[in-house]
């Protein structure tokens, strides 16, 4: 286990998630998922470095990054299902002619859902490592 990563990804997370924070009070629902999104890929290598000795790889799939590290077998169905919602608030959000359809499918109410899961998911593996 190389903790000296596992601190830095774990702090990177917890980083990401008062932006994702910070973009909620602003009213910026496509930043607060891709936030969310980025805390949660930051997380799942804080995990990944507790259990590998190679560096994390360079993915923003959240579901091969789980499953190649071992927690996607330790994820139950509803995390499974929120980490699937998850994945195309960080791919599409980068293209326009995405931003447009996932902003239009974000609300306050939806983005503060995000927000409870990724945080909930977060404390779930820092529990782990």
């Amino acid at each position: 286990m190389d903790l000296d990563k596992v601190k830095y990804w774990t702090e990177l997370s917890d980083y990401d998630l008062d932006t994702a924070d910070a973009m909620f009070r602003t009213g910026r629902w496509l930043y607060v998922g891709y936030m969310c999104h980025q805390v949660l890929e930051k997380i799942f290598k804080a995990f990944w470095s507790s259990r590998k000795e190679e560096p994390a790889p360079y993915s923003h799939n959240l579901i091969n990054l789980a499953q190649s590290c071992g927690l996607g077998q330790l994820l139950d169905d509803d995390k499974k299902a929120f980490v699937s919602q998850m994945m195309p608030l960080n791919i599409e959000a980068r293209y326009p002619s995405y931003k447009q359809a996932i902003g239009e499918s974000l609300s306050a109410e939806k983005c503060q859902e995000i927000l409870i899961k990724t945080r909930e998911v977060q404390q779930w593996v820092k529990e782990m490592l």
